[in-house]
């Protein structure tokens, strides 16, 4: 090697390692960082209440419609969140409870309530693919999307479904799902979520979740009124309506307990 050539790789190596040298972002490290970038605005609120209906959809238009209250309590020391949702009508649905613990670092738990039959029924990793109370979501729609659950890949910025620019991300489960992928959109302006494209593990597009009506609470937490969940493959679709959001409410991670449920009225 001359002298004139090991110079030049001598520098090239110096520049590379200089502070404030650009180094190219992978679309993976580009992906995981605004990932992490638009939960972290979704945190911080200690525990919220919600109020909503759940409005099922037939294939020919046919509807029904419930009624349920929601609570959701972080953990201060970020080992994930715990949620209870809760029916309150009609009556043959009433008291029926979905109780979620999610867990950063390992799988979430899941347990439902079903006060016809006085039974507490652990969900399981392999049955958190069926859809819950016959809705179009899934189990495992219904817990907290943690990061690092997932692999995630930028792939482009686009048009939002509605309006503004998006980032656009593919997301693939760590563990068991009942999806291969998941391709999110992200706005650019305020990291929230605004449509998901569901995979099941042949690879097909599934479900499409839009999620809209985002309203500012507390001048910094951005929250949705509606979601909708579009099955492509039934042509079934389930709308939720989110109102009511209050924040500060003093609950306590303990009362988010399994042995709890028995006693919801």
């Amino acid at each position: 090697m001359t002298i004139l050539i090991r110079s030049f790789l001598v520098l090239v190596v110096l520049a590379a390692s200089a502070p404030g040298t650009a180094v190219a972002e992978t679309a993976e490290a580009k992906g995981l960082r605004i990932a992490k970038a638009a939960s972290n605005r979704l945190g911080g609120y200690g525990d919220l209440s919600v109020s909503g209906e759940m409005i099922l959809y037939s294939k020919g238009g046919a509807t029904s419609e419930r009624r349920f209250d929601a609570q959701w309590v972080e953990s201060s020391g970020g080992g994930g969140s715990r949620s209870l949702l809760v029916f309150r009508w009609p009556g043959d649905i009433r008291n029926t409870a979905l109780l979620t613990h999610t867990n950063a670092g390992s799988s979430d738990d899941q347990w439902l309530w079903l006060p016809s039959l006085a039974r507490v029924r652990r969900i399981s990793s392999s049955g958190r693919s069926g859809a819950f109370v016959g809705s179009e979501f899934a189990f495992e729609d219904m817990v907290d999307q943690e990061v690092d659950k997932f692999h995630h890949t930028w792939l482009r910025d686009a048009p939002c479904p509605a309006s503004g620019t998006c980032h656009v991300i593919d997301r693939r489960p760590r563990s068991k799902s009942g999806y291969s992928l998941q391709r999110i959109w992200v706005d650019t302006g305020h990291l929230r979520l605004q449509q998901v494209a569901y995979f099941d593990r042949r690879g097909a597009h599934l479900k499409t979740l839009t999620v809209s009506g985002y309203r500012l609470y507390q001048n910094r937490f951005w929250r949705a009124s509606r979601m909708n969940m579009q099955n492509h493959l039934t042509g079934k679709r389930t709308v939720l309506k989110w109102r009511d959001y209050r924040f500060g409410n003093g609950l306590n991670r303990n009362q988010f307990m399994p042995n709890a449920l028995k006693r919801i009225r």
